[in-house]
């Protein structure tokens, strides 16, 4: 569908591509992935011809529309909810209105056989054919039903966009991509800045939207349910896998030991070659065999090795001063926006060495919180910070917090002191998080979102503080950086605070749960783990996803943990427990049966290609016994599917009488 040639680029002289090519078709699902700075946003910008390469080129088939979600959304203006969605109607607005312009000349032209009379007259025709396709006359209902498919509500569709967080404006830029219905659909970081309900709902869109994607995401289980197709970025070099994230992973590692093996074995054979070469090139009798064996190495293949890149980032936060025995203390604090109660009656105290994490879903206020905390947001009640403590702050979105016209070398500069300020240590340390002489004079504004986070990592270490706040700190960051930054936060002896909603980073690292819903926070001793057992769940997917019935699961909690109350479904505790554990057990055996009949089906799909092309066929005669084979497999996988499914509905229903 869409095609890219020999495309170069380069940056004071540096390669970012070196004549790359690659071809997107009809439904492909890609993954773009690759280390912070390769230049996978750059790519995208390229399709989109907001930036053209030094060689190359990108074709387009006429008609075809791209849309563009980027990584960073900058919303200025009072304009409204509903007032930025309908800007996704922008080219039908623009074809009515050149029609209506078009059929008022007609009235008022006479040349009729005129060359420019039957060129107005062909480009009616095809704004006639475009609006065939564009206007089915709902336009602002099927804005309605989006948006309110988003999760947003109507009385919301009159709120200023900038009253939302970045998660809800995220949803607004997405909900004029799927009105618009691009060819091509090109996400940068689509996860950032969402909870996992928005995230999930992405899921279900994306599976079923019927044309392309190529999405840059550091978020391996969306990767994973979504994509088909993994294409990595590599010093300047393109490796592309048609499987999803986590089988590349599993391939590319097992295609660099199989090109290790081979490339080893080649310079010993080489090595051999060249050692009877030199011996022999000079004696009569073996001249000629030597000169032989010398034009055979001359014509040999040489094995190379995929370019791989280990390089990451190295850092841990400087020992945290003592402070007071509670570091933060909220008593009836509150938060409103005009009319919007964002929270209210909050009471908390975080006391020294603690590890807390703030969840929840967008727009609850967890971010808002923090600011209060931090001291850049106003509010009710009494929020106190204790006695010495020294906050070290990295905010959601960077904007905030760097200034885009400074040089990275001078963010690094202007926040160091004493020893620190030194010109050494500070490229010392913009060097342990990748920084190196190329970078140091490159405006921050130009810097991709992962680059970003790490030099507002960098210039966190630059500060003496005893409570860590840290709002979505793994947005924009690559696999390898969010495990130092794990490891690292692991060694801090301060205060940490955390908003994620990131699992697996939280998995480990705090020990109090604090959950944002509703306009209220409720407290829960324990792991993150602790907190998702209290849901019987298993991870924020199921969490979020399933929030209505969390009052109802709760309820459930607590009785089953009171041996007072009564079970209606007559089982007893013991029981109850036991059935859990059985319905635990079913609904796994159920994914993963289901996975597997998902790679069946995908094994015989390529089977029946096989077989319905005469040659090849021809050349796999065993095609049509190992299809009947695999076929008989996928029928018993459905076959015990059916069983369990309905061992599991009938055990569900028990469990909730």
């Amino acid at each position: 569908m869409i095609s890219l040639n020999n495309i170069s680029v380069s940056f004071s002289g540096i390669d970012l591509f070196k004549g790359i090519s690659l071809v997107i078709n009809e439904r492909d699902r890609i993954g773009l992935v690759g280390k912070n700075g390769v230049g996978k946003s750059t790519l995208l910008k390229i399709i989109l011809h907001r930036q053209e390469p030094d060689t190359g080129d990108v074709v387009i088939p006429e008609g075809r529309k791209v849309g563009y979600l980027p990584q960073e959304m900058v919303f200025e203006g009072s304009q409204t909810i509903w007032t930025e969605t309908l800007k996704a109607f922008d080219e039908l607005n623009r074809l009515k209105t050149r029609d209506l312009e078009i059929q008022k000349e007609l009235t008022e032209r006479e040349d009729y056989e005129s060359d420019s009379y039957q060129k107005i007259i062909d480009e009616m025709g095809a704004i006639h054919l475009r609006l065939e396709v564009i206007d089915d006359g709902k336009s602002d209902q099927r804005a309605e039903q989006v948006l309110l498919g988003l999760g947003f509500k109507r009385e919301d569709f009159d709120r200023s966009i900038t009253e939302f967080s970045g998660g809800w404006q995220m949803r607004v830029e997405l909900a004029k991509l799927i009105l618009m219905q691009p060819d091509l659909l090109l996400l940068d970081e689509p996860t950032n800045h969402l909870d996992i309900d928005a995230i999930l709902w992405l899921e279900d869109f994306f599976k079923e939207y019927p044309g392309a994607l190529m999405m840059i995401s550091h978020d391996r289980m969306f990767l994973d349910n979504i994509t088909n197709r993994t294409v990595e970025i590599v010093k300047g070099k393109i490796y592309d896998y048609n499987v999803p994230y986590t089988h590349f992973v599993t391939l590319r590692q097992e295609r660099i030991e199989q090109q290790k093996a081979a490339f080893d074995n080649q310079q010993k054979y080489i090595a051999q070659q060249e050692r009877f070469i030199e011996r022999f090139k000079a004696k009569n009798t073996k001249a000629s065999q030597a000169r032989s064996k010398q034009k055979q190495l001359d014509k040999i293949d040489r094995i190379e090795i995929d370019d791989t890149d280990d390089s990451r980032i190295r850092f841990k936060f400087p020992k945290a001063q003592r402070s007071g025995d509670v570091a933060l203390k909220a008593r009836d604090v509150g938060k409103r926006y005009g009319d919007h109660q964002v929270f209210d009656d909050v009471d908390l105290d975080i006391f020294r060495g603690e590890r807390v994490a703030f969840v929840g879903r967008n727009g609850q206020g967890k971010s808002t919180l923090v600011k209060m905390i931090v001291g850049s947001e106003s509010g009710t009640g009494e929020l106190v910070v204790g006695h010495n403590v020294e906050i070290g702050y990295y905010a959601q979105i960077q904007e905030k917090t760097l200034d885009p016209e400074d040089r990275v070398e001078q963010v690094i500069e202007n926040e160091a002191t004493g020893d620190d300020a030194k010109i050494s240590r500070v490229r010392a340390l913009l060097g342990a998080f990748l920084f190196g002489p190329d970078d140091y004079d490159k405006k921050v504004k130009v810097l991709s979102g992962g680059e970003k986070s790490r030099l507002a990592l960098a210039k966190l270490l630059l500060k003496q503080c005893n409570l860590l706040i840290l709002d979505e700190p793994t947005n924009h960051l690559d696999i390898s950086a969010k495990e130092t930054l794990k490891q690292a936060l692991l060694d801090y002896n301060g205060t940490l605070i955390v908003v994620s909603h990131d699992r697996e980073f939280l998995q480990g690292l705090t020990d109090r749960t604090f959950e944002f819903n509703d306009g209220k926070v409720k407290e829960h001793i324990g792991t993150i783990d602790d907190f998702l057992a209290n849901y019987q769940i298993r991870s924020f997917r199921e969490f979020e996803g399933a929030k209505e019935d969390a009052p109802k699961k709760q309820k459930a909690v607590e009785k089953a943990a009171d041996p007072k109350e009564s079970d209606t479904s007559g089982l007893s505790n013991k029981q109850r427990r036991e059935k859990d554990k059985e319905w635990k057990r079913l609904k796994n055996a159920l994914s993963n049966l289901e996975k597997k009949i998902e790679q069946q089906e995908a094994e015989l799909q390529k089977l029946e290609a096989v077989m319905s092309d005469p040659a090849k066929a021809k050349e796999s005669q065993d095609v049509f016994f190992v299809h009947a084979e695999k076929q008989k497999k996928l029928d018993e996988y459905m076959h015990r599917w059916e069983k369990i499914g309905e061992e599991l509905a009938e055990l569900s229903a028990l469990l909730e009488r």
